[in-house]
């Protein structure tokens, strides 16, 4: 156990190879190919290769083959065990010793309370897919739940198109603006009980924790925004976002939130992005 400690741990000090395995644990449960991490982390992709192989090696990562490319997902046993072995074996699981979040951890996650829940949606621009999001699940189960959504580009505004996807759908608009994502990371913010990112873009920058551990997740899918062609295959772009995304959050909201813990809500959470049934 020291050995596998100490090697895991030895792989994990390199700066660029903690990098990558932050990316992988950004995308979780997704796996993806060399090419996108190194350019998401701007590595020559021979350097990307060797950080790759030492996280392998090391069983931080897990390596398959996809026709001809490897794709890399993050071994979440391996990370479990690193924590458990630091924390478990070396401080006991005391919860004066251990940091604050893993001590909350050490104790029974209850399931989380019946409650109006905060959801906040965050995409790149916030001009289509969030704002789908936002009104979707407001307009769906808005008894049970506050939905928010936001960009992490500075500036943004609300694509005509999606504009025009959500009238025909019979969605009030008058309460939608884009946003910035900063406007819920301060003191006076909402507190947030889930957190999802719906562009794989959003999902690879590295955000500040957020406050209260929220169950997070990663619903990518295209843009629609940049589909090329005809109007009518712009708009048909833009409708089947929308429509996956209404079957992604009809599933989410089916979920018995109150009595779910947090790790089992969280898998299920990666399932409803993992899920092809919800991306049509």
């Amino acid at each position: 156990m020291e050995t596998a400690l100490t090697n895991r741990l030895s792989t994990l000090s390199h700066p660029q190879r903690m990098g990558v395995f932050r990316l992988l644990m950004r995308r979780c449960p997704d796996a993806l190919p060399a090419g996108e991490i190194a350019q998401v982390l701007n590595l020559k992709s021979s350097t990307a290769s060797v950080y790759l192989a030492a996280l392998t090696q090391a069983g931080m990562i897990s390596q398959r083959r996809d026709g001809t490319r490897l794709m890399y997902s993050v071994n979440l046993g391996a990370a479990r065990e690193v924590v458990s072995d630091l924390f478990l074996e070396c401080c006991r699981g005391r919860a004066d010793v251990c940091p604050p979040q893993f001590s909350d951890l050490l104790r029974s996650i209850s399931p989380m309370t019946d409650k109006n829940y905060n959801v906040l949606f965050i995409c790149t621009g916030n001009s289509a897919r969030s704002i789908f999001a936002e009104t979707i699940l407001r307009d769906m189960a808005g008894d049970r739940f506050t939905a928010y959504s936001a960009g992490t580009t500075h500036r943004s505004e609300l694509n005509p198109l999606a504009v025009e996807m959500l009238v025909s759908k019979g969605h009030d608009i008058s309460v939608l603006r884009s946003k910035n994502v900063s406007e819920f990371q301060g003191s006076d913010a909402p507190k947030m009980d889930f957190v999802f990112t719906v562009c794989d873009r959003a999902a690879n920058e590295e955000c500040p924790t957020w406050p209260g551990q929220p169950v997070s997740g990663h619903w990518g899918m295209e843009d629609p925004v940049k589909a090329q062609g005809t109007e009518a295959e712009k708009r048909l772009a833009f409708h089947q976002t929308y429509g996956a995304l209404h079957n992604r959050i009809n599933a989410f909201t089916s979920l018995s939130i109150e009595l779910l813990d947090k790790a089992t809500l969280q898998k299920h959470v990666d399932e409803i992005g993992k899920n092809k049934a919800t991306q049509e």
